[in-house]
């Protein structure tokens, strides 16, 4: 059957001490101090991610959870805190991304382990193996807690209890003890208005603040005096644990800041020191270590040096004996050359995916120029355009205009000419009269 309440994940003290981590070899003290680690982890990373603190505390008891029904040995203890980090901000409304998850425990964990900071490149093998742990750790996360995520803190009750007792000069103390028990087992083994009751009494303890005894204050509450006893108790055993570290148990021993991908990458292509390697034109010497003296390099063109050990004034036996020594070599040197070459093209291989990603990036880079080209183009068209049109409009209206002129000019003329056409010259007038008279 599937209980949907909300205070269905209580233990006793019994089966804390018979978990699958203790099965697996795993000593109490180690398990304690695992447990403190991650929610150090969850801590701090909420605070640079810049998470609330409701955040912080219902992954923390995510991650007790968790650990209670499943062991150290085969869930790495950072990977889990990222995952419950990364599933506590979904539940509590405040979503972070995967990637700000994963950069933010990787630097934590370079950090932490003093190890060179290096940055994860998104589009990196490394980043998508972490990412899919993260999302498979989540996976289980959900699957060992039921899909029944809801978390109910003691926080809120401390501020009820502490307005009911009139005792408010306790809420800080009382607050700060309540988010230090978050890194204990307390969340699974009491209900949330027991631990109020408890870092209220140790809170009030530590400030010699008197609280209502007869009747006991806690009654009211539903709480025991020896739950509070064990409360007060465990607390102290946290206050006086050094600081905690990461201790390998687990059997998958990768981490944000190593993974069995880059480490096999660093074994795979062997690193030459210079005074090995040599290069001379396009011929390259690179040093194999051979059980016959005589052949020291090999060169890559083929051409095999020897060197014999035995004098120059030797006999003719002694050079045909260096001779055959000399073609065994060669064969040796040829074989050795061979294993070489696989050596190489395995490390290409490794390499192919790094000149692929950057050949992609050279590719997106040259077509942006292509195309920051080509709309400068299309504006350099468009300018052409622009200004035809405008020499077009220029000429036409040069054109109607001179038209308009000889026009004019040509009716001018015409007029003229009809004029003097139409009305008859002076001699003409005065021969008309004298022949009227004759």
């Amino acid at each position: 059957m599937i209980y949907t309440a909300i205070d269905n994940f209580y233990l006793t003290e019994e089966q804390l001490h018979n978990t699958p981590s203790s099965k697996d070899g795993i000593d109490h003290d180690t398990e304690t101090t695992l447990r403190v680690y991650g929610c150090d982890l969850i801590q701090e990373s909420g605070i640079l991610l810049r998470l609330p603190q409701a955040v912080m505390a219902t992954a923390q008891v995510l991650f007790h959870r968790f650990y209670c029904k499943k062991s150290f040995a085969r869930f790495n203890v950072k990977r889990v805190a990222a995952s419950s980090v990364w599933l506590a901000s979904k539940l509590e409304e405040n979503p972070r991304k995967a990637r700000h998850v994963l950069l933010v425990f990787h630097r934590m964990e370079c950090r932490r382990e003093q190890l060179p900071i290096e940055h994860i490149d998104p589009f990196s093998k490394k980043y998508s193996e972490l990412k899919n742990d993260l999302n498979r750790t989540e996976r289980h996360l959900l699957k060992e807690m039921g899909f029944i995520c809801h978390v109910e803190h003691p926080h809120k009750f401390i501020c009820n209890y502490l307005a009911t007792l009139e005792t408010q000069e306790l809420s800080q103390e009382a607050w700060n003890l309540a988010n230090d028990s978050l890194r204990t087992t307390l969340c699974v083994r009491f209900k949330s208005e027991v631990i109020a009751c408890g870092v209220v009494y140790a809170a009030a303890r530590r400030f010699q603040v008197p609280l209502p005894e007869n009747p006991p204050w806690w009654k009211a509450f539903d709480a025991e005096k020896h739950q509070i006893d064990e409360i007060c108790r465990v607390l102290a055993h946290l206050y006086c644990r050094p600081k905690a570290h990461y201790i390998s148990v687990c059997k998958d021993g990768e981490t944000f800041a190593s993974s069995r991908l880059w480490d096999s990458k660093s074994e795979s292509v062997p690193k030459q020191p210079p005074s090995e390697a040599s290069t001379n034109g396009n011929a390259t010497s690179i040093h194999v270590p051979l059980e016959d003296k005589s052949v020291e390099t090999i060169d890559s063109r083929g051409a095999v040096p020897l060197v014999s050990d035995k004098p120059k004034d030797s006999k003719a036996d002694d050079d045909s004996k260096s001779l055959t020594v000399g073609e065994e070599a060669v064969d040796k040197s040829a074989s050795n050359s061979k294993s070489c070459l696989k050596t190489e093209a395995s490390g290409e291989r490794i390499r192919d995916p790094e000149r692929e990603r950057d050949r992609y990036r050279e590719r997106d880079r040259e077509k942006s120029r292509d195309r920051d080209r080509g709309r400068e183009s299309d504006r350099d068209r468009e300018r052409e355009e622009n200004d035809r049109s405008r020499d077009r409009i220029k000429d036409k209206g040069h054109r109607s205009k001179s038209g308009n002129s000889e026009k004019s000019r040509h009716h001018h003329s015409s007029r003229d000419r009809e004029h003097h056409g139409s009305y008859p010259s002076s001699r003409e007038k005065d021969r008309h009269r004298h022949h009227q008279y004759n």
